[in-house]
């Protein structure tokens, strides 16, 4: 069994030089391929998938931690803009009159919703938000 394991283990080692050995005396274009075009980066064309409605490339990563003044202040002009409409608004019309990013939102009309500043109507992206 030992004798086994020196041979498969010997083999391995034998390979894995070899391999190692075609990657040294290769070129760039030989390990890409015949056609020699380098990979595109993600995230480096004009048509990134990864952008916002208004073109304009989504900034990745969280918010910076944003205090309970802020919060308030941003829920404050909430309140006045749904005042304004009888109707009521959902939150894509919040966010678009307010100018706030769409990660900015939920946690200030989650706020609004627990103090009962405001109320729901409907479910999911229907929910339109009345100020009480």
């Amino acid at each position: 069994m030992s004798s086994l394991r020196s041979a498969l283990s010997t083999l391995a080692e034998t390979f894995a030089d070899s391999v190692l050995e075609a990657l040294r005396t290769s070129n760039i274009e030989e390990l890409i391929g015949s056609a020699g075009v380098l990979p595109k980066r993600r995230g480096t064309t004009a048509g990134n998938p990864k952008s916002n409605a208004t073109g304009k490339p989504a900034k990745p990563g969280r918010l910076p931690r944003r205090s309970a003044e802020d919060i308030a202040a941003a829920l404050g002009q909430v309140i006045a803009l749904v005042k304004k409409n009888k109707d009521g608004l959902r939150a894509e019309q919040i966010r678009a009159n307010l100018g706030l990013e769409a990660k900015e939102l939920p946690r200030v009309l989650k706020e609004g919703i627990a103090t009962r500043r405001l109320r729901t109507k409907g479910q999911k992206r229907a929910t339109t938000y009345f100020a009480v």
